[in-house]
C-alpha cells in the first residue's frame, strides 16, 4: 500500500486490538506518529489506549493521555471513557476517577465503567455512591452495571444490599439475569457463608452454570471448610473440565482445613495419575520505559542475583515476624524444602523484588499476574508491604490487591 491516510491507520489499528494483538495495536499507532499522519478523529487515540489498557501499560497509556489532551481531546466522553478503563486496569484507581470527574458529558458507560473500577480495586462503598449519583442524575443502568454493583457487593460482604440490588434490576430495570448476574449473586452469598441457599440458586437458575459459577461456590466450601458440599461441587466443576488443576487444589485444600489427611492424600494420588499440570504462572511490572516479564522459577541472568538475594533478606525478616510457607499450595509430591523452594520463585514475588530494587523508593510497585494470587503469596506480600513500607498493586486474574501496612484491601478473601 503505498500511502495510508487516518482513516487505513484507524481501521488497522481496531483490528490488531479488537483481535486481541494489543501489543501490535499499540505499535501500530506508534509508527502511525512516526509517519506524521496527522490525527483528528477522537476514535483512534480511544483506541490506542485500549490497547494500552489491556496490556496493562501504564508508562504507555499516560503518554496517550498526554497526547490526547494536546489534542483537545481529553474531555471528549470516547477518549475520557476509554482513559477511566485505561488506568483502572493499570492499577491507578484515583486517576481514573480523577479522569471520570473531568469528563463535561457522561453516558452510561462513563458511569458502568468507574462502578467497575471502583469494584475491582475493593472500594464498594465508593462504587455504590457512584451508582446513587448515576441514578439521580437520569442514567439508566445497564446489564454491566449491575454486574459491578454485585461484583462490589460480593468482595465486601454485602449481602441485604446484593440482593436489593439484584431484585431491583429485574423489577425496576426490566433486565432479565444473565449468568454474569448469577454467578456475582452466589458469590456473594457464599462468600458470606449463605452455602446451602448458593447451592440451591445454582441447581434450580434459568441458564446452566459454567465453569466459573461452580468454581466461586467452590471456593467458599474451602475458606468455611464444607467438605462434604465441596466434593458435590468439585464432581460438577470436573465433569465440566475434567482435568483442571484449581479444582484438584481448592478440594485437596479444604480436606485440609478438616483435618482429612487421607483424602488429601487420595486427591495428590489422582493429580499425579492423571500428569495434570498447573498453567505456568507469570507476572510483569513496568520500571521506567520498559515491561519485564518473570515466570515461576526464573529471573533474568542480569537482575537474577540481586533478586534472590533481596528475597533471601525479606524471607529472613517475614520468619522473625512469625511467618511459615504454607506448602500446601504446591501440587507436586516434593521434599518440604522442595515446595519451600517452588514457593520461593513464584513469579509474582520476583517481579516485586525488581519492583523494589529498580524502581524509585516511595513510589508504588504495581504486577500484573496471569493467575489467581496463591494463599502463600498473599500473605508474603502483606509482609513485604509492611517491612520495606511500600504500597504493591497486584493484578491478578480475579481482582486487584493493594497491599500496604501488611493489610490488603481484599481483607484476605479474593
Amino acid at each position: 500500500m503505498p500511502e495510508r491516510d487516518l482513516f487505513t491507520w484507524t481501521a488497522l489499528i481496531s483490528g490488531f486490538i479488537q483481535s486481541g494483538d494489543c501489543f501490535g495495536g499499540v505499535k501500530l499507532f506508534e509508527d502511525m506518529r512516526r509517519d506524521g499522519v496527522r490525527i483528528d478523529d477522537a476514535f483512534i487515540i480511544s483506541s490506542a489506549i485500549g490497547g494500552a489498557s489491556h496490556l496493562a501499560a501504564l508508562s504507555a497509556g499516560k503518554q496517550l493521555h498526554g497526547l490526547g489532551a494536546r489534542l483537545g481531546y481529553e474531555s471528549s466522553m470516547i477518549v475520557g471513557n476509554a482513559l477511566v478503563d485505561m488506568y483502572a486496569k493499570c492499577s491507578d484507581i484515583c486517576s481514573a476517577r480523577a479522569v471520570f470527574e473531568g469528563i463535561v458529558t457522561r453516558d452510561v458507560i462513563s458511569w458502568t465503567t468507574m462502578v467497575i473500577g471502583e469494584a475491582r480495586h475493593g472500594r464498594a462503598k465508593e462504587a455504590l455512591s457512584l451508582y446513587d449519583r448515576m441514578v439521580l442524575g437520569g442514567v439508566k443502568p445497564n446489564e454491566a452495571t449491575f454486574v459491578g454493583l454485585l461484583y462490589a457487593c460480593s468482595h465486601a460482604g454485602l449481602v441485604q444490599k446484593g440482593r436489593e440490588l439484584f431484585d431491583s434490576m429485574i423489577k425496576d430495570y426490566g433486565i432479565k439475569p444473565s449468568l454474569q448476574h448469577y454467578t456475582c449473586l452466589l458469590d456473594l452469598l457464599s462468600r458470606s457463608g449463605y452455602l446451602s441457599e448458593a447451592e440451591d440458586i445454582i441447581t434450580s437458575m434459568p441458564c446452566q452454570p459454567d465453569e466459573a459459577t461452580w468454581a466461586a461456590l467452590l471456593s467458599a466450601c474451602k475458606k468455611h471448610g464444607n467438605a462434604c458440599m465441596s466434593v458435590r461441587i468439585a464432581d460438577h466443576l470436573l465433569g465440566l473440565k475434567p482435568r483442571e488443576p484449581s479444582t484438584y487444589i481448592l478440594l485437596s485444600n479444604t480436606y485440609a482445613v478438616n483435618g482429612k489427611w487421607g483424602c488429601v492424600a487420595q486427591v495428590r494420588r489422582s493429580i499425579a495419575e492423571m500428569e495434570i499440570r498447573k498453567e505456568p504462572g507469570y507476572s510483569w511490572i513496568e520500571l521506567g520505559k520498559e515491561c519485564f516479564l518473570f515466570r515461576a522459577g526464573e529471573a533474568p541472568h542480569d537482575m537474577r542475583d540481586e533478586i534472590l538475594r533481596l528475597l533471601d533478606e525479606l524471607m529472613m525478616e517475614m520468619k522473625k515476624r512469625g511467618y511459615a510457607p504454607d506448602t500446601s499450595f504446591v501440587m507436586h509430591d516434593l521434599e518440604e524444602h522442595e515446595k519451600e523452594q517452588q514457593l520461593f520463585m513464584h513469579s509474582e514475588r520476583l517481579a516485586v523484588a525488581s519492583g523494589l530494587l529498580k524502581s524509585v523508593p516511595g513510589t508504588v510497585i504495581r504486577v500484573v499476574k496471569n493467575l489467581r494470587v496463591c494463599g502463600d503469596c498473599h500473605t508474603v506480600l502483606k509482609l513485604i508491604s509492611d517491612i520495606t513500607h511500600r504500597q504493591i498493586v497486584v493484578r491478578d486474574a480475579n481482582r486487584f490487591h493493594h497491599f500496604e501496612g501488611g493489610i490488603c484491601s481484599c481483607h484476605d478473601f479474593w
